[in-house]
């Protein structure tokens, strides 16, 4: 079967291009052809540069290329702002396109909210009635499309956000300068929604139960408009009363420098305000690291599944709980290896793959003699 992913990819830095790349590499090893069309500046082999999401008739510009790719399914990684003006409302005449030929279309929503502002929510609606196939990644998203867009159930799939099976990097506090260190991580693109001021306020008291506790910021803006609460970060670390025990990694982390930063941390706190899955805490699990969660209702149902976290209902919840992990050992440990099967068993790449080609098969009989698909990528 040959497939087309309409996605943002790497070198683009996007967390959906990030999640596209891991889920066709996933992919690829099912035997089937896995094509990418993508924004101009993605890579790869078989990745197709075709336009710009500021472009005029960018929908036509896509299906172009899709048409010459001839594929048997369209899969589109939807996200508000990956489509053009309007909240992205070009991707509706994309689908419309690709059923016109007779192609069926699977968007996985990366975002389901019910309080979206009026635009959004008829962006979301419209893109749901004429997808023929949906996946959404949280439990909690399939009801919202049900009773708030009045999406049919028997459309609507959930599959876990994925995450690597990766091996723990031994010496990555060594690399960074951190031996002895007990890390407390926020790693990822600045957002004010992602409360990293909330955990640079808590940390004294952290620091007062932990003396060798240190918080690392490892992050950068993707986006200027965050560059004012960046700026308020870096305020509030330098008038810190334990500034001297906070570290501030800047830069564009290629692949290994990230995965350095990450095997060097003790905790990771994700003190969100708003959001669902969230590709760092995948990679975070994928090392076997304990998370504190924010209430959102994502995060908890992946502490429930997942028995790799605690959940914190306030500011002193959160330092009291990060406390927690960094003095008990066995604490951790067994947080840690929660994880780490909850990646192997529930979540990993492959298991997501081959869910996400059970789908493509609802619309592609497998013949009824012997025969296989052959493609020699």
């Amino acid at each position: 079967m040959r497939i087309v992913m309409i996605s943002t990819y790497p070198p683009i830095e996007c967390g959906i291009g990030t999640y596209s790349k891991y889920l066709t590499d996933a992919l690829k090893k099912t035997e089937n052809e896995i094509y990418v069309v993508s924004q101009y500046g993605a890579k790869g082999d078989t990745v197709f540069p075709a336009y710009n999401s500021d472009d005029c008739g960018l929908s036509k510009k896509i299906f172009d290329t899709v048409k010459k790719l001839a594929p048997d399914i369209i899969h589109i990684q939807h996200e508000f702002g990956l489509f053009g003006e309007m909240d992205g409302v070009a991707v509706l005449d994309l689908i419309i396109r690709a059923k016109v030929c007779n192609i069926p279309v699977v968007t996985t929503l990366h975002t389901v909210r019910k309080d979206f502002e009026y635009r959004k929510r008829r962006v979301l609606e419209e893109v749901c009635k004429q997808s023929d196939s949906l996946i959404v990644h949280e439990k909690d998203h399939i009801p919202i499309l049900t009773d708030f867009y009045g999406i049919e159930v028997d459309k609507i799939h959930q599959i876990y956000h994925g995450a690597r099976t990766a091996e723990p990097i031994k010496d990555a506090k060594e690399k960074l300068g951190l031996t002895g260190k007990k890390v407390v991580l926020l790693l990822g693109y600045i957002r004010q929604t992602k409360g990293f001021h909330r955990i640079i306020d808590i940390f004294p008291s952290i620091v007062k139960e932990v003396d060798n506790a240190y918080l690392v910021l490892a992050s950068q803006v993707r986006v200027s408009e965050f560059n004012e609460y960046r700026n308020s970060l870096f305020k509030k670390i330098n008038s810190s009363p334990v500034k001297e025990n906070i570290i501030v990694f800047d830069g564009k982390f290629p692949q290994r420098t990230f995965d350095y930063i990450l095997n060097a941390a003790d905790v990771l706190p994700f003190a969100y305000t708003l959001g669902a899955q969230s590709g760092i805490m995948a990679h975070a699990l994928s090392f076997g690291k304990p998370v504190v969660v924010s209430e959102l209702e994502a995060f908890k149902n992946i502490i429930k599944d997942s028995s790799a976290g605690l959940i914190a209902e306030s500011d002193k919840e959160f330092a009291e709980k990060i406390i927690k992990i960094l003095k008990d050992d066995k604490l951790y440990e067994r947080l840690s290896n929660n994880a780490f099967k909850y990646v192997r068993e529930k979540i990993s790449w492959d298991i997501v793959a081959a869910k996400t080609v059970d789908i493509y098969y609802e619309f592609r009989e497998k013949p009824p003699c012997n025969s296989r698909h052959v493609y020699l990528g």
